[in-house]
């Protein structure tokens, strides 16, 4: 069966969409999902599935609407699309904690760097399904605006790393 990663959006962030990761486990469970683990406090599912993506997607993201009261936005990749994302990373030079990698269902649009703003030195590429940031002053301190961000959910490259490598062991069983 396939092995999926799970990138959830608004999970464990400021206060809202509390759900922990021992329920959040149990959930995808309960979906069917094989070989269950999670990542971190802040929605990140690695499991088996041999059902469609945008299938599983669809049916996780109900899942957690029912429990949430709203759907939080479901981003799926294979383990060796997160691999070569890493692998692409425009910032490799730069602290890992610094670069962020915004995760989307479909490629971005050619003008999703409109309204840019990077007052603190932000360095933003747009590749695919995803928009590498590098924050000089660290993300939290930042004051970028680009609004395209607020529909994707982002996670650190460290993270990304991470969350690849366990993704691939367990493909490799």
């Amino acid at each position: 069966m396939p092995v999926y990663v799970a990138l959830l959006r608004a999970i464990n962030v400021g206060g809202t969409g509390k759900l922990p990761m021992a329920e959040l486990k149990s959930l995808c469970e309960g979906l069917g999902f094989a070989d269950v683990s999670t990542f971190i406090q802040s929605g990140n599912v690695v499991f088996r599935d041999s059902g469609d993506p945008v299938t599983i997607a669809a049916r996780l993201d109900a899942a957690l609407a029912e429990r949430l009261g709203k759907p939080p936005g479901v981003f799926l990749r294979r383990p060796g699309e997160l691999a070569a994302v890493a692998k692409a990373n425009p910032f490799a030079a730069m602290e890992p904690s610094r670069v962020l990698v915004s995760f989307f269902a479909e490629p971005v649009p050619e003008d999703a760097l409109y309204g840019l703003v990077a007052p603190d030195g932000e360095e933003v590429v747009a590749l695919d399904r995803e928009i590498f940031v590098h924050y000089p002053i660290g993300s939290g301190r930042s004051r970028l605006k680009l609004p395209v961000l607020k529909a994707g959910t982002s996670r650190n490259i460290n993270s990304v790393e991470k969350l690849r490598d366990i993704a691939l062991a367990l493909e490799r069983g």
